[in-house]
């Protein structure tokens, strides 16, 4: 049974068993051409809410010490920030664009006016933007249903210094409360193919 946190924004419901910081171990398999690069890695994974209707995320990615190596030096690897929630349109009620506070009372306040929100398949159609330190930027659209969310990207932006990634596909779960999530990456001049999965426990 997952508690809701005190405060949680009724939006923010369907999404409720993602918040917590999470870590764990994932399998990084990515093909470049012939080559293929193969790794294990540790991450750590945060979804936290501040009152208003959107989850804060964050995720740090390290390197675990090659087998048969004599170093039990961790590497840094990747981190990636952003805001997960449920998509819909934006309206009086919500502060923005800016700093401009909101005009009209807050929709959506409660179980019930979040149940007219819930999309033909009974599931609720979610965005998440997220920025990563070289210079890209990701617009997923996607859907939670229950304990499942299935993501692909509907925009990708990128610096003229960034590395080429121009697509990518994003599933997470919930099973036997771990956190399952897997992610296939079209970059570097290839097509949508497997990049990385990992397996997280919750630990606060």
């Amino acid at each position: 049974m997952i508690e809701l946190p005190v405060g949680l924004p009724p939006e923010l419901v369907p999404l409720s068993w993602l918040i917590g910081v999470w870590e764990g171990s994932g399998v990084l398999d990515y093909a470049v051409g012939d080559e293929s690069v193969t790794r294990e890695f540790g991450h750590r994974m945060s979804f936290s809410h501040d009152g208003l209707p959107y989850l804060n995320y964050s995720s740090y990615t390290w390197l675990e010490p090659e087998e048969g190596s004599d170093s039990d030096e961790k590497t840094p690897l990747a981190t990636e920030t952003g805001y997960w929630r449920l998509h819909r349109p934006q309206g009086d009620g919500d502060p923005g664009p800016g700093l401009l506070p909101a005009r009209s009372a807050a929709p959506f306040t409660d179980a019930e006016s979040v149940e007219t929100l819930r999309n033909d398949a009974g599931g609720f159609d979610i965005e998440v933007t997220l920025v990563h330190p070289g210079g890209v930027a990701e617009l997923y659209l996607g859907q939670v249903a229950g304990p499942r969310i299935d993501l692909a990207t509907d925009a990708v932006v990128h610096s003229e210094t960034a590395k080429p990634y121009t697509a990518a596909t994003r599933l997470y779960g919930l099973v036997e409360n771990h956190l399952l999530w897997a992610w296939d990456i079209a970059a570097l001049g290839q097509g949508l193919r497997t990049h990385a999965s990992g397996r997280l426990a919750r630990v606060e």
